[in-house]
Parts: C-alpha cells; structure tokens; sequence
C-alpha cells in the first residue's frame, strides 16, 4: 500500500498531514499544557519543527514503520489533534498507539474516536496482532482515553522515560486482536 488511506468516524476525518498544517501543529503541539502531558513533543516549539515531523510521514508510511493521522472535524474541517501508529513491527505484529489533541478540543472525545479508528485499522489493515500505548503517569486523561478504547493497564514502569531533565514514571496499555473483536 503506497498512500495512506483516509479513516472516517462519526464526527472525524483522519487524513494524512500536509505542510499546509503545520502552523496549526505548531500552535497546538506548541501549547505548554499539551506539549508537557508528552515526552516527545518540544517545549518551546522550534520553528520548522511540525515541517520536519510532517515531512518524514509519507516515507514512513510507505517503508511500513507509522501511519500518522491529521485528526480533523468533519464539519468544521479544523485540525484537533494527531493520532497514529508508530514502531510498526511486522514481525511481531505489533505497533504503538500515540496521540494529541489541542487544549482547544479537550474533553469532547476526539481522542478516544481517533484512537479507536486507528486500532480498528491496524488490526483489520495492518494485520496487527496487539496495538499498545503508553502515558506519563501524571496524565490520568490519556490512561481513561486508552480504558475507553478496551486497552488493558499493563505496566506501571518508574522513572521509565525523561522530559527534560526529570525522569516520569510511565504507565504502559495493550489490546490484543481477540480482545478487539470481542468488544
């Protein structure tokens, strides 16, 4: 498969990013209360840094390693978010749920609607066997979006990663294929 499919929900279009959206990347990623509920996004956010991370998508797409989503309103068609699969393992069928929604949007459900599309289509699409994520422990929202998603609570791991100079506990979650069905 060499183009991203588009995902559809209720209430959201998942789309592949273009560069058009990277100053709205930058504004929301950018936001120190989101940027901080992460380990990977920068706070200050550098200039040039949403074209950077928006231009690698289409070549990891295509080489199998992520599939990153624009998480946009249908009716309105702004950006709220991204959400995708990243370390895409096909040997051991397995990826890594990630996400972020702009502090605009918070507490409405799009992660969770985003979220929930993306595993549907890394189990039927990708033939995955087990989509799992991890959140700074200190975020107990992400935690109740991957609950309501079915994922299971799986680890809780000390001072497993670093933001800046201080080390987060992590809290690690996982749904099987079955599980997924099941639901």
């Amino acid at each position: 498969m060499n183009e991203q499919p588009v995902l559809m929900t209720d209430r959201l279009l998942l789309r592949p990013f273009t560069l058009k959206d990277a100053p709205v990347v930058r504004r929301l990623a950018g936001d120190y209360e989101v940027a901080s509920r992460t380990l990977d996004i920068p706070y200050p956010y550098p200039d040039g840094a949403a074209e950077a991370w928006i231009a690698t998508h289409k070549s990891e797409f295509r080489k199998g390693k992520s599939a990153v989503y624009a998480v946009t309103r249908i009716r309105e068609g702004d950006l709220v978010g991204a959400v995708g699969l990243v370390a895409i393992d096909r040997r051991h069928g397995r990826a890594e749920l990630g996400y972020w929604v702009g502090r605009p949007y918070w507490g409405r459900g799009y992660a969770t609607e985003a979220a929930r599309a993306v595993i549907e289509y890394g189990f039927s699409a990708l033939g995955l066997h087990r989509v799992y994520a991890m959140h700074l422990s200190r975020n107990p929202a992400s935690g109740r979006v991957m609950e309501k998603c079915g994922m299971v609570h799986e680890a809780h791991l000390r001072e497993h990663g670093r933001r800046g100079e201080v080390y987060e506990d992590i809290d690690v979650w996982g749904i099987l294929h079955d599980e997924w069905r099941v639901r």
